[in-house]
C-alpha cells in the first residue's frame, strides 16, 4: 500500500496514512483518463451555434424570373443557397455533444487519475482543512506551508465548508471540491492535488 505523510495547515508532519491500493496504487489507465477527459470537455460545450437555413430566411417567396426563354439557368426562390443573403446549407443547428461513458470505464478513469497524482508526488494529505474565519491569506499561508503555492492546486473536502470555499475562490489556479464532485478532469488538470484525510477514507469507501 502506498504510505502518505499527513501534514497539517503549518506544514508539519503530523501522521502517516495508508492508502487503499485498489484505488490509489493502480497501474494509471491512459485510454479511460483520455475517454473521460474528451467527455468532460464536450459536455461543457453549449452548442447553441444556429444557421438559418432557406426555410428560415426572410423574403424570396416570389419566383425571380420565368422558367424558360430568360437566357438563365433556372431559380425558384432567391433565398437559396447559391444567392447572396440565402439560407445556409447543412449548417450547423443547437445540438448536444457530450456521449456516455460506461459505468467501469469511468471508476477506472478515476483511479488511474488518483494513482497518477501518487506516482508523480502531486498528493499531498491534510490532517484538517478547516477556517475559523472567511481569510482568503489563511489559504494562501496553508498553501505556502504545504508546498503548493504558485500552482494549479484542487482541494478536495469531505463535506462543504463554506468558509474554506470562499477563502480559495479568489486565489487563481485553486479550485475546491468535494468527494461527489470531483472529476478526473480538474485531477489531471492539477499541479497539486490537497485532499483532507477525511476524504481520502470517502474516497477509498467509494472506490476501493
Amino acid at each position: 500500500m502506498p504510505n502518505m505523510k499527513v501534514l497539517d495547515m503549518t506544514g508539519k508532519e503530523v501522521s502517516d496514512i495508508e492508502l487503499s491500493d485498489a484505488v490509489f496504487g493502480i497501474e494509471p489507465n491512459k485510454y479511460a483518463m483520455h475517454t473521460m477527459v474528451v467527455s468532460y470537455l464536450a459536455a461543457q460545450r453549449q452548442g447553441t451555434q444556429s444557421t438559418l437555413t432557406r426555410t428560415e430566411v426572410s423574403g424570396g417567396g416570389k419566383k425571380p424570373w420565368r422558367q424558360k426563354g430568360t437566357g438563365h439557368a433556372r431559380q425558384g426562390s432567391i433565398r437559396a443557397p447559391q444567392w447572396v443573403h440565402g439560407g445556409i446549407a447543412l449548417g450547423p443547428k443547437p445540438r448536444k455533444y457530450a456521449f456516455s461513458v460506461n459505468k467501469k470505464v469511468k471508476r477506472l478513469a478515476m483511479k488511474s487519475a488518483l494513482s497518477s497524482k501518487v506516482l508523480d508526488s502531486e498528493l499531498i494529505v491534510v490532517d484538517s482543512i478547516a477556517m475559523s474565519e472567511y481569510k482568503t491569506k489563511t489559504m494562501v499561508e496553508m498553501l505556502k506551508a504545504i508546498g503548493a503555492a504558485d500552482k494549479k492546486a484542487l482541494i478536495v473536502m469531505p463535506e462543504v465548508d463554506a468558509k474554506v470555499i470562499k477563502s480559495a475562490a479568489n486565489i487563481p489556479g485553486v479550485k475546491t471540491a468535494l468527494v461527489n464532485t470531483i472529476n478526473v478532469y480538474d485531477i489531471l488538470n492539477c499541479d497539486k492535488l490537497i485532499v483532507a484525510k477525511d476524504a481520502v477514507s470517502k474516497i477509498e469507501e467509494v472506490y476501493a
